[in-house]
């Protein structure tokens, strides 16, 4: 599992451990006006650039080649009419102290830059991955695994050389040229000629190369995340693809999408070459037609250019120097072009992520803290006149129920597959918004404002419940640090987990569960809502499914040991499961209710 589906899983430790279906959108434009908000500044940040210190610095240190250049044309000229070495060595100590200037405000500089452009992509990525987590797992139109994963751990890094590099460039590329131009403007209108025409030919094509190069990243970034997504659910199903022999099928598809990957990796890289090829064939064609120019104007033949004087050789030899550093920044700016075509791309894919879907109540307010609060005994649940369809689909999942759950009650939701089970529990949770009607628990509505509060009174038991990195007892308590030893004993033998935290210790579990059995997944999955004994409101989505018969029967008892004395919602296909509870209640397709 990548980070994304870490993120999103963190989100619900507090309450939940789900993997579901699409919800709709009602509550959720609130949700995104607050993170859009919050990434206002991030935007504001990019479109800005990178610190303002840094690109200053850098732009200072670039300029200072100008008295450089100056005070070493005029040594030279010293030396070429014979006065010696003595007048000259003020001049020598002030190039050599430039130049420690120079060099100190430059690493001054890039640091600078380095460390804000960091800042941006921590902000950037903070924004995506709070974006990831407050979405509801009812949402389909959240983005794979793999995708978020390759987008946040590797894509977004194209987001630094982009703001520590190409933004300060850009302003050295724009403000540099034009103050050479104007020291050399006085000296010979010729050679500023040459300089002022050559240089907008450099823009233009990089411009047009541009377009194509932001057009081949973004290719090059969505292929990219396609083949990780493609990987990591191949990796996720690998048994299945040797129970069917799709080995050699699926290896395969992933050469396929390694080629396509290559390919488009390839022409990046391509249009990076041709980007730095135009520009120094320009850079050359100018520098050299500079060259020629004094060259023989010094030699008498063309007498011409210098504002009717003819040039010494300290202005020729300064005018020399300054046109290869006219073209400098340029050069610069060609070699991270393809650094602003990636970033650019980067921005958009973090963007993407960043987007908000359907959200869940009350995602944006801190639960922590409510963990131990609103303990107002056994919960009793209503639904009153609940209508809901999924976002995107104009067929309603349920039309006006109404349902009732007494304090300790234990319920089965039964009914075919796509009935709607599954996400009558998520909205109980306050997973996602309802569309029209009315839920409350112990007789508090459930809204964004009280979401928070009433799932810390509820536990969740998924049929797919994820496991992390780390141990048993790791995995029960999932970061929360008011539980001690004692409260981890008894959640394990609710669970009958006993034998498995004594194998296993202090060892570290596989992401994913590598190394448990489905049962043991589950009866862990137990242990996390056996661990806070004032979850009174239990919510299980088929926690018999997938099981041999005598797993499922002794999940069975530990989640009716778990739910003594507590209210209890079970959604299941089980019928063995469910006529263990005190009543059944029918999921028709007609999206009804019917008691059983």
């Amino acid at each position: 599992m990548g980070p994304a589906a870490d993120a999103t899983s963190l989100a619900l430790r507090t309450e939940v451990d789900f993997v579901g279906e699409q919800g709709p959108t009602r509550e959720s434009a609130s949700n995104s006006r607050s993170n859009n908000a919050a990434l206002g500044t991030v935007a504001k940040s990019r479109k800005l650039g990178t610190n303002k210190k840094a690109s200053v610095f850098q732009l200072l240190a670039a300029l200072l080649w100008l008295p450089q250049a100056g005070l070493l044309a005029v040594a030279v000229g010293e030396i070429v009419v014979g006065n010696g070495l003595t007048p000259i060595l003020w001049m020598s100590i002030a190039v050599v102290a430039i130049g420690i200037f120079r060099a100190l405000l430059d690493a001054a500089g890039t640091r600078s830059a380095f460390v804000a452009a960091r800042n941006v992509l921590s902000q950037q990525r903070e924004g995506a991955i709070a974006a990831l987590v407050h979405r509801s797992p009812l949402d389909i139109g959240r983005p794979a695994s793999g995708l978020a994963a390759s987008v946040l751990g590797e894509q977004a890094e194209a987001v630094l050389p982009y703001l520590a590099r190409f933004r300060p460039i850009q302003l050295k590329a724009t403000l540099v040229p034009i103050a050479i131009l104007l020291c050399v403007l006085p000296f010979s209108w010729v050679a500023a000629f040459v300089l002022f025409i050559s240089a907008p030919l450099i823009p233009i094509f990089m411009a047009l190369i541009g377009w194509r190069a932001k057009a081949a990243s973004e290719s090059q970034l969505v292929e990219m995340g396609s083949m990780n997504a493609f990987l990591l659910d191949r990796l996720r199903g690998l048994a299945t693809i040797r129970s069917f022999e799709a080995v050699e099928t699926t290896a395969r598809r992933l050469r396929s999408n390694a080629e396509l990957l290559r390919l488009r990796t390839m022409a990046v890289l391509r249009i990076a070459f041709l980007s730095s090829a135009v520009l120094e064939l320009f850079a050359a064609l100018g520098v050299a037609m500079v060259a020629v120019y004094v060259g023989f104007h010094l030699l008498g033949q063309l007498n011409f250019g210098a504002w009717g004087e003819r040039l010494s050789l300290s202005e020729g030899l300064f005018i020399l120097l300054l046109a290869p550093a006219f073209f400098e920044p340029l050069r610069e700016l060609s070699a991270v072009w393809h650094d602003r075509a990636a970033g650019e791309a980067a921005f958009d894919a973090l963007d993407q992520l960043s987007n908000n879907g359907v959200t869940m109540l009350g995602a944006k307010k801190d639960e922590s803290r409510n963990r131990r609060c609103l303990r107002t005994g056994i919960p009793e649940v209503r639904v009153e006149a609940l209508s809901f369809r999924h976002a995107g689909n104009a067929a309603q999942v349920f039309n006006n129920i109404d349902l009732h759950i007494l304090p300790g009650e234990h319920v089965a939701l039964l009914g075919p597959s796509g009935s709607g089970k599954s996400t009558l529990l998520a909205l109980i949770a306050g997973l996602a918004p309802h569309e029209v009607g009315r839920i409350a628990i112990s007789g508090m509505p459930l809204t964004a404002a009280t979401a928070g509060e009433l799932r810390a009174q509820m536990a969740w038991i998924g049929q797919k419940p994820h496991i992390f990195a780390g141990s048993v007892s790791d995995n029960i308590v999932l970061g929360r640090p008011e539980f001690v030893e004692k409260d981890i004993d008894v959640a394990l033998r609710v669970a009958a987990l006993q034998d498995v935290a004594n194998a296993r210790g202090r060892s570290q579990l596989g992401e994913g569960g590598t190394g448990l059995s489905g049962g043991e997944i589950l009866r862990l999955a137990l242990a996390r809502a056996a661990v806070d004994p004032g979850k009174g409101l239990i919510l299980a989505d088929e926690p018999t499914a997938h099981l041999d018969t005598v797993t499922a029967n002794a999940i069975t008892e530990s989640l009716l040991a778990l739910s003594a004395g507590k209210t209890l919602i079970v959604a299941t296909h089980d019928p063995v499961l469910a006529s263990r509870m005190n009543r059944i209640i029918i999921l028709a397709a007609e999206t009804s209710l019917e008691a059983v």
